[in-house]
């Protein structure tokens, strides 16, 4: 029991610091973001200026690749809490899940959290806490 209670304070550090990292790589299509913006606003030089779509492209991909890695972001650092609250076990199993499909830390780091969460030992530490918080008459107020 103590030693589950272990990992899953690792896991939900190495949740933290996948959050982080995916936060960073999230902003490198801001690059393609601001030349799409220079391509519409018509900052390159006329001879090879290219067509608006061009930069109407750009912006679109990089909007939402923005957006998406940041959205993982979250997700993953409010798997990294509730790790370590031990609550939520569906959505952390989820996230753990999602995060297999980026190799090569996100698929390491997922593969680690779905063997942690699915042995028998570590579900009754998810019941046990959400037994709990609908126990305590504080939250009922």
């Amino acid at each position: 029991m103590n030693k589950d209670l272990e990992h899953l304070r690792w896991l939900s550090v190495s949740f933290y610091v996948y959050a982080g990292l995916t936060a960073l790589f999230a902003c490198i299509p801001f690059i393609h973001l601001f030349i799409g913006i220079a391509m519409v606003s018509g900052k390159f030089n006329e001879a090879t200026d290219p067509p608006p779509f061009f930069g109407w492209l750009f912006i679109g991909m990089a909007s939402v690749f923005i957006v998406s890695g940041f959205a993982l972001a979250v997700c993953n650092f409010l798997a990294g809490k509730y790790l370590k609250q031990q609550t939520k076990y569906t959505f952390c199993f989820v996230i753990a899940v999602i995060n297999c499909m980026f190799a090569p830390l996100g698929t390491v780091l997922g593969i680690f959290t779905i063997i942690v969460l699915l042995r028998d030992s570590v579900k009754p530490l998810f019941e046990k806490q959400n037994f709990s918080q609908f126990n305590n008459p504080s939250c009922w107020r």
